[in-house]
């Protein structure tokens, strides 16, 4: 049995198969997802679907990714957040809670999507954006610079967000 240390002690770990990347024992994460060499994958996450998780990203807690999402950089996604259809988190972006990112949205930058934020749809959140609380941002919308969206704020269609709070 191997055993790696992802930050709170040695836990009963393995080498994806695709990628090379450590992920927990604990962890489900499909045959037809890529885990790159730096990447982690632990706590009661899982990953299904073609997802790739590379660079340096980590996914853990009981966090979901699936249906061809992708997490990388320095990216983390913990909690109970949920990934799916062909959405992009990368940079140092944080996804987390019950946040939702999804429908080929992009995450990046210095970013957080957490507690039951949204975004979702062509959306783009960046920089050092913030999206909480109940917020959504969908359809078209970007969210960056050091804007937060809180609260029940919707923002969509076109909408572009800087430095809102």
């Amino acid at each position: 049995m191997d055993l790696y240390n992802f930050g709170n002690g040695d836990v009963p770990a393995h080498k994806h198969p695709n990628g090379g990347g450590w992920v927990a024992d604990t962890a489900e994460v499909d045959i037809t997802c890529y885990v790159g060499p730096y990447a982690f994958v632990y706590d009661n996450a899982r990953i299904k679907d073609n997802v790739r998780i590379d660079d340096y990203a980590r996914v853990f807690g009981n966090a979901s990714v699936c249906q061809n999402a992708k997490v990388y950089g320095d990216a983390q996604v913990y909690g109970q957040a949920v990934l799916y259809n062909n959405s992009k988190v990368s940079v140092k972006a944080k996804v987390y809670g019950k946040a939702q990112v999804y429908g080929h949205a992009k995450v990046y930058g210095d970013c957080q999507i957490f507690d039951l934020a949204q975004v979702y749809g062509n959306a783009k959140v960046s920089g050092n954006a913030k999206v909480y609380e109940n917020a959504r941002v969908v359809d078209n919308a970007m969210v960056h610079d050091n804007a937060e969206i809180y609260g029940n704020a919707i923002i969509r269609n076109n909408a572009e967000i800087f430095n809102y709070a």
